[in-house]
């Protein structure tokens, strides 16, 4: 029996063919042949020159995950006739404003944003370049591929095609609940976001070499969120063959803290009392005709955010039979070359005041094992007790998650691993303190190379060559899966043999081998088990 009345279906259907004649207004007819015409599995898409390399932007990879399709796995797009105007980014996906320096170039939030742009260089579908897939971070929360600090151009002219997309976040992105599971072909959910990423990969897959890309040449790369989301997929038996290398910057789902994943059929429970406490319904057809606006409102008030369960991954059994750190343990995750790291200051740098209750807090926080923890961050002055007190909060945060996830590869793959330190000042902007750290995101920009997009940023001539650097280690990861190359220090491998070797990325590049490793090791005898 459908979860819908007729009407309602009718409705519905009336909804999506008008949104389709909307949409199409934006599919113009063109010349055939042009160098700005792609042919894509659904459709011709015309995209826009910016210099040597093509843009095409706000392309649907999935369908609208609206109506009888919220809480689905994504769903194919429809394919359209004529040409699909590609030359401008798709709404942003809902999500509060929790994130004040994400500033977005989209027409705004809509539920139907399951679109994804290409930057690629290649004159001609013969060119066969690597392709660089990103998965942009916000807690799972927020975030878009329309940011400028992630705008692919630059990078893409190292040569490689970049490919970014939307996913569904928060509560529409993984909300679960029993009803759910049942209805799901894979008896699964809340793992939609993830999923829309895996279908994103799909269409690469199925589509970049009409772009000139290689779908047998494709790395996964993402920043916090998305640097989690990264193992994950790594972990995934779902995404076997989708890609072939993989970059993690700040973050990987080894945390039961920060992103810390919950068990579906716990969270089905948890996700279920709080639908029916805050939205009054206990069905899906109820939840399914609450208007997207509300349920986002409704979700994040502060009324509602104090009983929130926090919506993000779960051990759903499908995209994840296991937890990631079991299926790294027993070898099982899709082992291919890693390149991953943090930045230093990922908690900030602490006040005085605050490294004064230091040893207070690690008691609290460890118990009987705050004495070894105390040891490992030692602390002889009170610089390097805000030293040590802002190393714990990073590592606490992320870090931790980061290096389990290099060690966990280590351990039980057999690709090479390269592992880095971002240590660069980030110059001043608007939403953060004047050149006091190398803070969560900062690398961004200069993996993408966007500095001339971000004005407010007072950039030097030393954050432009860092940046040029980072740009071709990151591209020749993706060409090769070695980050080396011509007029570059050196990048070791990460392993025992190397001395655990880390790449820092300041001015002036270096490798040295990890000097807290021991650190690392103290957290691990009690986080780790």
């Amino acid at each position: 029996m459908s979860l819908f009345p007729s009407t309602r279906l009718q409705q519905f259907l009336l909804t999506a063919t008008l949104a389709a004649l909307v949409s199409s207004a934006g599919i113009a007819q063109a010349q055939s042949g042009s160098s700005l015409e792609v042919e894509t599995k659904l459709g011709k898409v015309a995209g826009k020159q910016e210099g040597d390399v093509r843009t095409f932007l706000g392309i649907p990879f999935a369908a609208p995950p609206v109506g009888p399709l919220r809480w689905r796995e994504p769903m194919p797009a429809a394919s359209w006739k004529g040409v699909r105007q590609a030359t401008s980014f798709g709404p942003h996906c809902m999500q509060a404003p929790f994130f004040e320096d994400m500033i977005f170039r989209d027409p705004g939030p809509s539920e139907d944003c399951l679109t994804l742009n290409v930057w690629t260089p290649a004159k001609n579908k013969a060119a066969k370049l690597p392709v660089m897939v990103w998965i942009y971070g916000g807690g799972y929360q927020g975030g878009s591929t329309s940011e400028a600090r992630q705008d692919g151009k630059v990078l893409a002219e190292n040569g490689v095609i970049v490919v970014t997309m939307n996913y569904r976040l928060g509560i529409f992105g993984f909300f679960t609940h029993p009803a759910l599971t049942a209805e799901s072909p894979n008896k699964a959910s809340g793992n939609y976001g993830l999923l829309d990423q895996t279908a994103a990969l799909r269409w690469v897959k199925e589509n970049i070499a009409a772009f000139g890309g290689d779908p047998s040449n494709v790395t996964l790369f993402g920043e916090s969120a998305g640097s989690f989301a990264v193992s994950s997929h790594m972990a995934s038996p779902v995404d076997k063959g989708l890609f072939q290398k993989a970059i993690g910057e700040s973050g990987g789902a080894f945390s039961k803290s920060t992103l810390g994943m919950r068990s579906r059929i716990d969270a089905e429970v948890k996700d279920a009392e709080f639908a029916s406490k805050v939205y009054h319904a206990d069905t899906l057809e109820q939840l399914r005709a609450i208007p997207a606006q509300e349920l986002l409102d409704r979700a994040t008030k502060p009324a509602a955010s104090k009983e929130l369960v926090r919506f993000s991954p779960v051990i759903d059994g499908y995209l994840l039979p296991e937890s990631v750190p079991a299926i790294f343990a027993a070898g099982k995750q899709n082992d291919l070359p890693l390149l991953a790291g943090w930045n230093h200051d990922e908690g900030g740098v602490l006040s005085k005041s605050t490294v004064e209750s230091f040893q207070a807090s690690v008691n609290k926080q460890f118990g009987d094992d705050a004495p070894k923890v105390l040891a490992a961050y030692t602390a002889a002055s009170d610089a390097e007790a805000i030293r040590a007190a802002s190393d714990l909060t990073a590592d606490s945060f992320i870090a931790y998650s980061t290096w389990k996830w290099l060690e966990a590869q280590a351990t039980t793959g057999k690709q090479p691993i390269y592992r880095f330190r971002f240590d660069e000042v980030v110059p001043a902007d608007p939403f953060h303190t004047a050149g006091d750290s190398a803070y969560h995101s900062g690398e961004i920009a200069y993996v993408f190379g966007s500095q001339h997009l971000l004005t407010d940023f007072k950039w030097t001539p030393e954050d432009q060559a860092l940046s040029k650097q980072m740009q071709q280690y990151w591209s020749n990861f993706a060409k090769t899966g070695d980050p080396n190359g011509a007029g570059l220090p050196t990048w070791p491998k990460y392993n025992a043999a190397t001395g655990w070797q880390v790449m820092h990325l300041g001015a002036q590049p270096v490798a040295e081998k990890d000097d807290h490793r021991n650190r690392d090791l103290v957290l691990d005898s009690i986080w780790g088990k």
